[in-house]
């Protein structure tokens, strides 16, 4: 099968199309012919060796976390799927979704929304799935509470948005200027332009605010956040994490960070509000498979609004009864 590898940590020039072989599948995976993926900020990271700490030495890898497409065997424990499915979900760490063909655990997918193509369904689960365990899990969100998304017109920030509002929480989304409009059309009840204002200085105060973006810090936050109230990052530094540990016993502003988790339940109860027409996918650009280099590239210079999707050609499939 086709598929983009690494055999060294490095910039994008490391990523390389060649055949390799097809994975073979546990008794709880799925063979999954992939229709499409996306790029998130950690598979670059991953690239760069960033997380080299985490992830090792031994190589070629195949990168990638998101996953939709088609499944064509299924493991002799899967109960759920079965040849011909069409699913939607996430590789075991570290990746494997930039391939013709990846294993997926059966409690890693779900089925793909019905209103929703094999690119727009890729690039959910990562990001969608870190917005909702954000919000839901990490700030235990409440209808009527006042929800400040920084970055909301980003890969995860696009979905807390949507997210947010179909929980019930009033929605303030932070971002540049020309994407004010776009934020506004996912459901945002009050924008803020960056470029004009620094949303710490805002006059209203917030129950959560979720930095979708990792660029600041209970300290810098707490005049803005409510007395009891969360600062979630998807990025956590040190001095966040310090924050963390400071605040998580007592009753007081806290901060957390979010560390994705994912899992089929969720999957299914973002297909179910996708279906409802409470959440879409924001795909900024489609590139091939074979174009990867580039994909990372532009996912590095922090301008793509909502996701960057992977698209490979359909083609007929034989599946495995």
């Amino acid at each position: 099968m086709k598929a983009v590898v690494i055999r060294r940590y490095g910039a994008a020039e490391v990523l390389q199309y060649e055949d390799v072989e097809q994975p073979k599948i546990e008794p709880t995976q799925l063979l999954v012919k992939v229709r499409a993926s996306s790029v998130n900020p950690i598979d670059w990271k991953i690239r760069k060796g960033m997380l080299s700490l985490i992830t090792g030495s031994k190589f070629p890898k195949i990168l990638g976390f998101d996953v939709a497409g088609e499944v064509v065997e299924v493991g002799s424990g899967v109960t759920r799927f079965k040849p011909g499915d069409a699913i939607y979900g996430s590789t075991s760490f570290p990746g494997g979704g930039y391939a013709e063909f990846a294993a997926i655990p059966e409690n890693l997918a779900a089925f793909k929304p019905t209103n929703m193509s094999y690119e727009e369904a890729a690039a959910v689960p990562l990001a969608a799935l870190t917005a909702l365990q954000a919000l839901r899990d990490q700030g235990n969100i409440q209808t009527g509470q006042n929800v400040l998304i920084n970055g909301a017109a980003g890969g995860v920030g696009s979905f807390a948005v949507q997210i947010a509002k179909a929980l019930g929480a009033e929605v303030t989304g932070v971002s540049s200027s020309k994407n004010l409009d776009l934020v506004k059309s996912l459901g945002a009840d009050r924008v803020i332009d960056y470029t004009r204002q620094d949303f710490t200085e805002d006059t209203n105060q917030y129950d959560i605010i979720l930095d979708a973006v990792g660029k600041r810090s209970l300290s810098q936050t707490k005049r803005v956040l409510k007395p009891n109230g969360i600062y979630i990052t998807t990025l956590p530094s040190p001095e966040v994490f310090l924050e963390s540990v400071l605040t998580a016993f007592l009753p007081v502003q806290k901060a957390k960070f979010i560390l994705q988790k994912p899992n089929t339940q969720d999957l299914i109860y973002l297909k179910e509000l996708i279906e409802a027409g409470k959440i879409r996918a924001v795909i900024d650009r489609t590139y091939p498979l074979q174009e990867l280099a580039a994909a990372h590239g532009y996912s590095e210079t922090g301008r793509a609004v909502g996701k960057i999707a992977l698209a490979q050609p359909v083609v007929d499939i034989a599946v495995s009864s």
